[in-house]
C-alpha cells in the first residue's frame, strides 16, 4: 500500500513515500524563515524520486502535532487537500511518537521534548520494546522547560527531542516513522477530512498578542 506521510510540527518540514513499510523516498525542507512555502515542492520532489504518481496514493498520514502553529497548518492543508482531491483516507500521527519512531533508539523509556516557547516545552513519555515497538505511556502535556530534566529524572526516562539545549537525544519528527507506528496511526481509522485540524498545543504567538492588546478573545470567523 502506498502512504504519503509529512510531519511539519517543528521547523523542519519532514515527507516520505512508503510502499507498505519501505521508504521509496523522502525528504526535509526548513520551514521557518523561507521566503516561499517549500513544503509542497519538497512533495512533489519525493513523489517523482519514489516514482510515484499522487493518483497511485493510497492513503495521506500527517503529523498531528503539538508544535509550530504555522507549519502545522500547512502540513495539514496539504495532506487534507490531496486526501480530498485523490479520494484517499487521512491519518493522523503524534508528531511526538514521530520524534521515537524516526530515530534508532534501545528499548527505554523515552521522553519527547518540543520547544512550546514562552519558557515552556511540550513533554511525552513513550517505551521501546526490544523489538522495536513504540507505546506512548502519558498523554503530551505542557511543561516548565526548566523541570523537563527533572521530569525525566522522576519517569526513569532519557530526554530526546530536535533542540540540543532541551534533550539529551537529539531527534526530530520523521515522516517515515508512520512505518513503525501501524496500531497508533492505522489502527483509530481515518479522520474526518471536514472537521480535522492538528492539535496545535497552544494558541498562536498572534492570536496571544491580540488578545493581549485588546484585553478580549479574538473573534471566531
Amino acid at each position: 500500500m502506498i502512504t504519503l506521510a509529512l510531519d511539519a510540527s517543528t521547523y523542519v518540514g519532514d515527507v516520505a513515500i512508503l510502499d507498505g513499510t519501505r521508504v521509496l523516498a523522502e525528504a526535509s525542507v526548513a520551514m521557518k524563515g523561507a521566503e516561499h512555502e517549500r513544503l509542497m515542492p519538497a512533495l512533489v520532489e519525493t513523489l517523482r524520486s519514489a516514482g510515484v504518481d499522487v493518483d497511485d496514493v493510497q492513503r495521506v498520514v500527517c503529523g498531528a502535532g503539538p508544535g509550530s502553529f504555522t507549519s502545522l497548518r500547512i502540513a495539514g492543508a496539504i495532506a487534507k487537500g490531496i486526501a480530498c482531491g485523490v479520494g484517499v483516507p487521512l491519518f493522523a500521527a503524534a508528531s511526538m511518537a514521530l520524534i521515537v519512531g524516526g530515530a534508532e533508539l534501545p528499548a527505554g523509556r523515552y521522553l519527547t521534548v518540543l520547544d512550546a516557547l514562552r519558557g515552556e516545552a511540550y513533554v511525552g513519555l513513550f517505551d521501546v520494546s526490544s523489538s522495536g515497538d513504540i507505546e506512548a505511556l502519558e498523554n503530551t502535556r505542557l511543561a516548565l522547560t526548566s523541570e523537563v530534566d527533572a521530569i525525566a529524572n522522576e519517569l526513569g526516562a532519557r530526554t530526546i527531542g530536535p533542540r540540543e539545549d532541551l534533550a539529551a537525544i537529539v531527534a526530530s519528527p520523521r515522516a517515515r516513522a508512520v512505518a513503525k507506528l501501524d496500531h497508533a496511526v492505522f489502527g483509530r481509522g481515518p479522520v474526518d477530512l471536514a472537521s480535522w485540524e492538528p492539535a496545535y498545543g497552544r494558541l498562536a504567538e498572534a492570536q496571544v498578542r491580540w488578545e493581549a492588546t485588546h484585553g478580549r478573545p479574538l473573534p471566531a470567523g
